[in-house]
């Protein structure tokens, strides 16, 4: 694993949790595509259930077909040609449990700023500060880039509360506001 980086397990209400260390390294397509495949899907499974009635929650079941994920993981390859460091994996005990994107640098006029595309950790490890771990590389990742202005955006659904107050205690603060119509 390149260049990880560790961090503690932080204490939990109640008491700690055992100690563990949390790796987070850039994605390898090698050798990471189906790690990453299975936690993207569960990321979109878990954002249609979570945030969207049915409607949402068919389209987003209905396009994780085979041919989604070939076009996604071909998409994360350009990425990465681009920005070696754009998607990043994080493990704890050898299991892979979350990962980021950020989108690369030429990309960044989309928003005149860089882009965090996606950060998803597995239920079961949050609140371990594994997210805290991945917003931290994405944040680095962002401050290499040359932007038109030095901001990292993203897109959060307000109804989703844990992720808006993680990304309010890590500074993040409304920005506009993403409306979308039916093509």
């Amino acid at each position: 694993m390149a260049d990880p980086f560790r961090t503690d397990t932080p204490k939990v209400a109640g008491g700690e949790r055992p100690p563990m260390t949390i790796e987070v390294w850039p994605y390898d397509p090698e050798t990471d595509r189906d790690e990453l495949w299975r936690l993207k899907r569960a990321f979109e499974l878990e954002l249609a259930n979570e945030t969207g009635g049915d409607e949402k929650r068919t389209a987003y079941a209905g396009k994780l077909t085979d041919e989604y994920r070939d076009r996604y993981l071909a998409w994360v390859e350009r990425s990465l040609a681009d920005e070696p460091r754009a998607v990043s994996l994080a493990t704890v005990d050898g299991e892979a449990v979350g990962y980021v994107f950020v989108l690369p640098e030429r990309l960044s006029m989309i928003w005149d700023a860089a882009v965090l595309n996606e950060i998803y950790v597995d239920p079961d490890r949050r609140g371990t500060g594994v997210a805290d771990a991945l917003l931290e590389t994405a944040v680095a990742v962002a401050e290499s880039q040359n932007l038109p202005l030095d901001r990292l955006v993203l897109d959060v659904d307000p109804d989703n509360e844990r992720a808006y107050d993680f990304y309010r205690r890590h500074g993040f603060e409304p920005w506009g506001e993403m409306v979308a119509r039916r093509l």
